[in-house]
């Protein structure tokens, strides 16, 4: 079975078994959360498409861990005026396994 999620304004495509790495969630590591906004369930050749979510669709993940994505560096130069900026910036995440995913 194969489903399409969003979470905090993203969308991820994920079978169950499946571990991802999503935006920084609220909750414990090992804590068990629900996402309602299914977009899209398919299983085998039958596919049902939401409008735009899928009533009484549901995926089950539990957290495992939190982390911190790589560095990112951010560089600012203007040429002639000895104007140069580095910055750098790590994202927060959380990584979830995809427990279940239920259909109506």
């Amino acid at each position: 079975m194969y489903a399409v999620f969003q979470i905090s304004g993203f969308q991820y495509s994920a079978q169950e078994g499946e571990v991802l790495q999503i935006p920084l969630q609220d909750v414990k590591a090992g804590d068990k959360i629900d996402i309602s906004e299914v977009l899209l369930v398919k299983n085998n050749d039958d596919a049902t498409v939401g409008t735009p979510f899928i009533e009484n669709a549901k995926v089950e993940a539990e957290v495992i861990s939190h982390g911190k994505h790589d560095k990112v560096l951010i560089y600012k130069y203007k040429r002639r005026t000895k104007y140069r900026r580095r910055q750098g910036h790590r994202q927060d995440y959380s990584e979830i396994k995809i427990n279940k995913i239920v259909t109506a």
